[in-house]
């Protein structure tokens, strides 16, 4: 075990105590428009019924689509998407279109009515089933109704040899994995 010397961290950067986390892209509709946005901050909640929760500024233009819609996709990227997810998370909807600029193809889902990211190896289909305000975050809850992921990127989990997941350290810094856990270098 490591013997760690421990430094304070100012309580407004404790989350990034938990990171890296795995960047996704939300798409959301509303109204004839349609947006992506960067988001690391999204964890399952349930299995039974399949549901998951992110947290987003009530503020961000995707959150007035889902609010306005009641559905989102979220579209997972690999490492090798680290610009275009960068400017994602940089740039608002409400100003520019962000699809057109990171060059995405956007095709339709498959039963929520939001676009879905062709260069994304799975995407998450869901309906809003609550929302919480929690401080300066809406905690968004979603109850899956589609799943799927590329059969080459995926069996019953990552082939991490094929997909190299985008993970966000903090601010503009990404990492993606090494060799996975009981596996050795050939």
């Amino acid at each position: 075990m490591l013997n760690v010397d421990m430094i304070d961290v100012s309580l407004d950067s404790f989350s990034r105590i938990l990171h890296p986390y795995n960047t996704v892209l939300i798409t959301s509709s509303s109204k004839g428009k349609s947006n992506v946005m960067a988001v690391a901050w999204i964890m399952p909640v349930s299995v039974n019924p399949p549901i998951l929760a992110m947290s987003i500024k009530s503020e961000r233009y995707t959150y007035k689509l889902i609010d306005e819609s009641g559905f989102f996709v979220v579209n997972v990227p690999s490492f090798e998407n680290e610009k275009e997810v960068l400017m994602c998370g940089r740039k608002s909807g409400r100003d520019v279109d962000k699809f057109k600029l990171a060059k995405f193809t956007i095709e339709p889902g498959r039963c929520v009515g939001v676009p879905i990211i062709k260069e994304c190896v799975a995407h998450l289909e869901c309906r809003v089933s609550n929302t919480f305000r929690l401080g300066d975050h809406i905690l968004v809850v979603g109850e899956v109704c589609a799943a799927y992921v590329g059969k080459d990127v995926f069996d019953k989990m990552y082939k991490l040899d094929v997909h190299h997941p985008l993970l966000h350290l903090g601010g503009d810094t990404f990492v993606t994995t090494g060799i996975p856990s009981g596996k050795t270098k050939k």
